[in-house]
């Protein structure tokens, strides 16, 4: 068995990859490290709706039950949610079973701290040793020892009152949500509809198969042809887990996370309100973004891509405003993590403080052509030091010259290599990036 954390926790293919039994050792592990502190601990545990989280869910809480941990048990929710409850329950940790964006086949499996932050690569050391070593550290607890599981039945109630409270009202805006058949199919257009949004749901009846299928932030087209049925002012489109948001401006063109993480820089600098008047991305970002903030006097920090990268930045820098281009926007005032919802709240204050539609809030950055290719690898860290990969990839970049750039890169969380190219000629850029993925792929062989 290899390396099993990932960016983005424990992920692979639910019942093969990410077994029963290995989410019981996890269940152990994390129980444990996680708990040294308390007597008797406590973690909690979320889903999204993916048909193998009941399975994945049960073999965690028998793993932190044999340890002496109870389990409070919060059923579907989002993964902001969680992290939201882990920080206000008095508990010791809090896992999340989500593979997020994937479909359905993946799960996945990561941890909070008892503050609310993803877990340290340290820390993720520790639970990995354990669990790939079949170690057993700990007494093994009998009788009354033995944890217990209860459950949080207004855990929905609780995340939704604790979005409500970030904003003010929003009356008057007509929007479409897509709620991937995720984590957000029933918290979603409540908690809209209750600071006074006109919500249009779709893609909210989860079935245990249907999550992400051809909706949600990777496929917007749905809720861009919705959009424009409904004479919506924009649309709005989650993933499984309800942590990333992606949005369609009102005559249907899809904004990533750059564009929102602009508006709601540039609104914040209005105010006064963005700390050190400043913000966190990734490498993945657009060079539009780039220029727009410079221009605006914003000042950037860059780091690599994922999220908990762009959380450690925010807290070396004390930044408070970061996010990535996918989609994942933290405002770290308000959430440890990632959060759909929080992001859709604060675009819409901005967008009702202004009262101008969002394709001229979305035209404050020009973006530059990008062109994006992914390949499905078997062996992505040694592709990664291959010299004909290297070659070709400089290759690339002297063809761009200080025009553009070409970055490459495996995913944390699948088994992809990812080739971004950007720069001013689009065909150019597709003919560069589709070089570089060729080469991967001859190499991978």
């Amino acid at each position: 068995m290899g390396r099993l954390f990932g960016t983005d926790g424990v992920r692979g293919v639910a019942n093969s990859q990410l077994t029963p039994s290995l989410a019981f050792r996890l269940g152990q592990a994390g129980a444990y490290v996680l708990s040294k502190e308390h007597p008797h601990p406590r973690i909690v545990i979320g889903k999204d709706t993916r048909i193998s989280g009941d399975m994945l869910e049960a073999a965690l809480i028998s793993g932190i039950c044999s340890v002496g941990a109870d389990v409070l048990r919060v059923g579907v929710l989002p993964t902001p949610g969680i992290a939201l409850l882990t920080r206000t329950l008095d508990v010791s940790a809090g896992v999340v079973i989500s593979a997020s964006h994937n479909p359905v086949q993946d799960n996945g499996i990561k941890f909070f701290d008892s503050t609310g932050y993803k877990l340290p690569d340290g820390i993720e050391d520790e639970i990995e040793s354990i669990v790939l070593n079949e170690e057993k550290p700990w007494e093994v607890p009998i009788g009354g020892e033995v944890g217990r599981v209860i459950d949080i039945n207004d855990a929905g109630r609780r995340y939704m009152d604790f979005l409500k409270n970030t904003v003010g009202r929003l009356d008057g805006i007509k929007v479409v949500l897509d709620c991937a058949n995720g984590a957000a199919a029933y918290v979603g257009p409540i908690v809209l509809r209750e600071v006074g949004v006109e919500v249009i749901p779709i893609c909210n009846t989860p079935d245990g198969v249907n999550i992400n299928a051809s909706c949600g932030s990777t496929h917007p087209e749905q809720l861009q042809r919705a959009v424009i049925e409904h004479g919506a002012a924009l649309g709005l489109a989650l993933d499984g887990d309800a942590d990333r948001l992606i949005v369609v401006d009102e005559q249907g063109n899809i904004l990533d996370g750059d564009f929102i993480m602009l508006i709601c820089a540039l609104a914040q600098k209005a105010k006064g309100t963005l700390d050190l008047n400043a913000i966190v991305i990734t490498v993945m970002s657009n060079l539009g973004l780039h220029m727009a903030l410079k221009e605006a006097g914003i000042e950037i920090f860059q780091t690599q891509v994922g999220d908990r990268y762009v959380m450690e930045e925010l807290l070396r820098t004390g930044a408070k405003l970061g996010g990535e281009q996918s989609g994942h926007i933290i405002f770290l005032d308000h959430n440890t993590t990632g959060d759909g919802l929080l992001t859709a709240l604060h675009l819409l204050s901005v967008i009702k403080e202004r009262q101008i539609p969002l394709s001229q809030l979305a035209s404050q950055m020009r973006r530059l052509p990008q062109v994006l290719l992914n390949t499905t690898v078997q062996h992505k860290d040694r592709l990664m030091q291959d010299e004909r990969v290297l070659e070709k990839v400089k290759e690339a970049e002297l063809a761009l010259g200080d025009q553009g750039r070409v970055l490459v890169r495996p995913s944390g969380t699948e088994p992809l290599i990812r080739v971004m190219v950007e720069g001013p000629d689009q065909d150019k850029l597709k003919e560069l990036a589709q070089g570089v993925i060729d080469i991967i792929r001859q190499c991978d062989e």
